[in-house]
Formats: structure tokens, C-alpha cells, sequence
């Protein structure tokens, strides 16, 4: 089994090139246009001066370089580090719905920010300031401490019971935070509660370069676990025994495989709220494009359409819309959800598994 993944991936190397060298480009391109394009359109020139040569044109240089240019890298960094860690959720949990939000670590997330910011209220008014001028770090605390919690209550259930039921307690879980947060919050005041309401919209535009730094140090952390464990994780996909007769440890494995994915989603939750349904959807489309299972080939590949995903779908939240209701989460869902049902229903494995 082991030698015709090999042989598939090989068979396959040059579309899964052919596909990255896509994604890249449709990146660069989707990229640009939203740099020029919104409720200020501006033209290649002023697109060019605004990034090269600021004192030439102030007003599109703040426009690109303050307020696009931060958007976009981080729906890049944060699209990237979401596939990936769908990746690998899916294959430790051996679950082909197995995401950071169908198994409650968005969840963890949003519970802890939330009492993050009702301790802010009640130790004072300095605390509020602080948590608003440094909104980024003062939550991450929270984020990586709530989706940490849970994603080692997780695994450790995923011992205990089957796919159908681990699901349903990750859903129920959601439900459940929810309902917590709304008591937790209510015990904070005014100018926490919206620290808060903006924070869970979910969105890329709140970072500025100073947090991608914060941000993108843990990912990169997060990363390189990823290339590091994929042999590994690619053996326990045959099982657990067989892994092991690989010479896999296979209880590192699984600490190494959850370090990771706290390392990445839990900077994506602290900076840009509980962003849904990219690890979900991309690791399918890596593996039908590698058209293999074994999971360092899938790595690039969810790195770079996770990526196209968030900056495509925060480009349609930002076009010069008349009225401004749209959130990254809804067009996140209006693709990932028709996604997800043609999966279940169109392929006989996760009609099976789910």
C-alpha cells in the first residue's frame, strides 16, 4: 500500500507542480486586484507608487501600505497556516471531516478569549485600554490556551469513541461555548463586549505588520513540525501497527502532530477570529489534485489554495459593496458548506465514515 502511494505521487509530481505554479499565480493576481481595487480604486501606476515609492503619492501609499497590503498577507499567512493544519487534523484523527472548527478548537478559542476579556473588565479600566491598543496579544493568550484545551481533549476522546461520535461532540461542544461565552461576556462591560463582537466576526483587516510579526512566528514554528511529522503521519494513516512497525513513536508522533496544530490555528484565531471552513475543504482539494494521500505532498498544496481561499474570500468581502453586511465566515460558507455536502453524498468512503 505503502509502495503505490510512492508510485502514485510520482505519477502525479508534475500536476501537483503544474498546480502549485497555478495556485501562485492566481495568488499574485487575486492579490493585486485587491490592493487596487475597493472602495478607492486605484490604477497600476498609483498601485506601483503606493508600494515603491510612498513619498511620490501619500494618500495611495497609506491606502496600499496601511491598510491592503496588511490585509492580504495576512489572509495569506492565515489561509496557509488553516489548510495545513486540516491536513494534519485529518490525518492524526484519521477523519475526513476532522477541522479545527468541527472539532471545537475555534471553539476553545472563542471561550478563551472570552474570559480574557471579562478579566480585562473587571481588573480595570487599564486593562481595557491595553487589551484594545493591543488587541492581537493581549487575546492570543486566550486563543492559544482555549484551542490547546481542546485539542488535547480531543485526541484524547478520539481514543475512546468512533468519527460519527467525535464529531458530534465537537459540533455539540460549539453549541455549548457558545452559550458559555454569552454568560461569560455578560459579566464584562460595554467596550470589552465589543473588543469581543469584532474580534469573533472573524476578519483580516484588524492586523497590522506589527502583529504578522507575532503571528507568523508560531506558524512557521507550526510548519516545519508539519514537514517534519508528515512521513509519520503518512504510516499512521495504514494504522497505528503499522506505523509502529515502521519504527514510528507513535506517541510523539501525536504530541508532535498536536503542537503544530496549536501552533497554527491558534495565532489565526487570536488575530483574526474564529475563521471557519478552510482546513475543512482544502485538504480535499490537495489530495484530488496530488491525487495521493501521503501528506508532504499535501502541505504546499494546502498551504498555497488555503491561502487563494482566504484572500479570495476576503476580496469579496471588501469590494466597494453599498452597505457593508458580508463577514469573511459567510462567504467562507457559501463555498465551504456546498463543498462539504458534495463530499458526503457524492463519495462512497465518507458516506461510510460520516
Amino acid at each position: 500500500m505503502s509502495t503505490e502511494l510512492e508510485t502514485r505521487w510520482g505519477d502525479s509530481g508534475h500536476v501537483t507542480t503544474a498546480a502549485m505554479l497555478a495556485f501562485t499565480l492566481a495568488l499574485a493576481v487575486v492579490g493585486l486586484f485587491t490592493m487596487s481595487y475597493g472602495q478607492v480604486a486605484l490604477d497600476w501606476g498609483q498601485l506601483w507608487n503606493g508600494l515603491f515609492y510612498p513619498e511620490s503619492d501619500p494618500v495611495s501609499a497609506q491606502i496600499v501600505r496601511d491598510i491592503r497590503l496588511p490585509r492580504v498577507l495576512t489572509g495569506l499567512i492565515a489561509g496557509a497556516a488553516l489548510g495545513v493544519s486540516g491536513v494534519l487534523m485529518q490525518a492524526l484523527f484519521r477523519n475526513p471531516m476532522a477541522d479545527a472548527w468541527s472539532l471545537g478548537l475555534l471553539a476553545g478559542g472563542q471561550l478563551g478569549v472570552a474570559m480574557v476579556v471579562t478579566a480585562a473588565a473587571f481588573a480595570g479600566p487599564a486593562a481595557i485600554a491595553f487589551l484594545t491598543a493591543f488587541k492581537g496579544i493581549g487575546l492570543s493568550a486566550g486563543a492559544i490556551t482555549g484551542v490547546a484545551v481542546f485539542a488535547v481533549a480531543m485526541v484524547a476522546l478520539s481514543h475512546r469513541v468512533g468519527n460519527i461520535t467525535l464529531l458530534v461532540v465537537g459540533l455539540m461542544l460549539g453549541f455549548t461555548v457558545q452559550g458559555l461565552v454569552s454568560v461569560v461576556i455578560h459579566f464584562a462591560n460595554r467596550l470589552g463586549g465589543r473588543v469581543y463582537s469584532g474580534w469573533n466576526d472573524g476578519t483580516f483587516a484588524a492586523t497590522t505588520f506589527d502583529d504578522l510579526g507575532f503571528m507568523v512566528i508560531p506558524i512557521i514554528g507550526g510548519m516545519i513540525i508539519a514537514v517534519a511529522s508528515s512521513k509519520g503521519l503518512s504510516a499512521m494513516l495504514l494504522g497505528e501497527t503499522y506505523a509502529r512497525s515502521l519504527g514510528t513513536d507513535v506517541r510523539r508522533l501525536r504530541l508532535l502532530t498536536l503542537g503544530a496544530v496549536v501552533l497554527l490555528v491558534a495565532p489565526v484565531t487570536a488575530y483574526c477570529g474564529p475563521v471557519t471552513f478552510i482546513g475543512l475543504i482544502v485538504p480535499h482539494f490537495a489530495r484530488a489534485i496530488a491525487r495521493t494521500s501521503q501528506i508532504l505532498p499535501l502541505i504546499p498544496l494546502a498551504a498555497l489554495s488555503g491561502a487563494l481561499l482566504a484572500v479570495s474570500a476576503d476580496t469579496v468581502v471588501h469590494l466597494p459593496w453599498e452597505q457593508h453586511f458580508l463577514h469573511l465566515n459567510a462567504i467562507l460558507a457559501l463555498v465551504g458548506a456546498p463543498v462539504v455536502i458534495s463530499l458526503l453524498l457524492l463519495s462512497p468512503s465518507l458516506r461510510g465514515s460520516a
